[in-house]
């Protein structure tokens, strides 16, 4: 009979690949759903996996979506490392939007095109106060920071629609659910003419050059990192898992504020109910995939991009459903929690003679 035994210590090697298995095995299962969808596979993963790379304006509409994701993700790697749990990012994403579309909606005419900074700002702080709801309740409170910060996700939806519909709502948008468009100064600047991707990219990497220092440089980021890995260890050297909390929190929910804010600031240019689509959520998947490493979640908003734009065309094309998307999401998902599984334990076969001799003695 087989045996899980836990393995002595992790390779490098191992680490490296299972995400990169996760991704075949994913491929592998898609292979067969598409098959049985009556779909050409070949076809299929072509929509996923070249049409969001072939030319300029293919890889524009990919960093619409991978900015967002990697923004988002680089927060939740920091609660993660922390083993902080904040599945909320969606409803801090939401309120970046909110907060950022507030200040964007007192621009005129005759604004500076530098008010895009406060705009922006305006979205950390809305995403930070989000957060800290989340921070305070588990500080004062001790409730868990799971379930408070998803169901924060449902309130921040529920003041946005209210918002839109209600006293947001543009007098002139013949009773649409949205506010005006706005001006151009709060609006981001594009890199390229005539293609979407604006200066989202630019701070995205910088993003990522600064959460490396962080996690790796500073003194605050080891703390944060030996108090996930061994709190006891982290309590005896002085490390304050209060500090930690609020600091991995602020930090998560900062960056899911800056991604909504550059969502309204680029590709939409006002506020809808339509502002969240799931990106609080993927991000997780993608700070997994990435090895909640800055340099590793690059790679995996990238990929998750493009499962995004590929659902689409596949919608499209091939009159696939939309969830395709949420289902190559999950499979990756579950499939790398599965590869990891292999490189946390080994299969060793033991003799059954062998095992009932084992378990007698146990």
């Amino acid at each position: 009979m087989f045996k899980l035994e836990p393995r002595a210590q992790t390779s490098l090697a191992l680490a490296v690949a299972a995400p990169l298995l996760a991704l075949a095995i994913t491929v592998l299962i898609g292979i067969v759903l598409f098959t049985a969808l009556g779909k050409d596979p070949v076809q299929a993963l072509r929509l996923f996996f070249v049409e969001p790379l072939k030319d300029g304006r293919a890889l524009s509409e990919l960093s619409i979506k991978a900015v967002p994701l990697a923004l988002i993700a680089l927060g939740l790697a920091v609660c993660f490392r922390a083993n902080i749990w904040n599945i909320g990012a969606e409803g801090q994403f939401v309120l970046g939007a909110l907060g950022a579309g507030w200040v964007a909606m007192q621009a005129g005419p005759a604004t500076s095109a530098w008010f895009v900074v406060p705009v922006l700002l305006g979205g950390v702080v809305g995403g930070m106060l989000w957060a800290g709801v989340v921070a305070l309740l588990r500080d004062r409170f001790n409730t868990n920071e799971i379930l408070v910060s998803l169901m924060l996700v449902y309130v921040a939806g529920l003041l946005l629609n209210y918002l839109v519909y209600g006293p947001w709502k543009d007098p002139d948008g013949y009773n649409f659910p949205q506010t005006v468009l706005f001006a151009a100064a709060t609006r981001l600047p594009r890199l390229v003419s005539g293609l979407r991707m604006n200066v989202g990219v630019v701070i995205a990497l910088l993003a990522v050059v600064a959460f490396a220092v962080f996690q790796f440089r500073t003194y605050r980021g080891y703390a944060l990192t030996v108090g996930g890995i061994a709190p006891a260890a982290a309590r005896y050297a002085g490390f304050s898992s209060r500090s930690a909390l609020w600091t991995a929190l602020l930090l998560s929910g900062g960056m899911a504020g800056l991604a909504g804010a550059l969502e309204v600031a680029g590709p939409l240019g006002q506020l809808t109910p339509y502002v969240p689509v799931g990106y609080g959520f993927a991000a997780i998947i993608v700070a997994f995939v990435g090895r909640l490493h800055p340099v590793g979640i690059v790679f995996s908003s990238v990929l998750m991009s493009m499962f995004y734009i590929g659902g689409e065309l596949a919608q499209s094309r091939l009159g696939l459903p939309k969830a395709l998307t949420s289902v190559f999401q999950g499979l990756l998902l579950f499939t790398l929690l599965a590869c990891d599984h292999g490189l946390q334990y080994r299969m060793r076969w033991v003799a059954a003679a062998k095992a009932r001799a084992a378990g007698a003695t146990a």
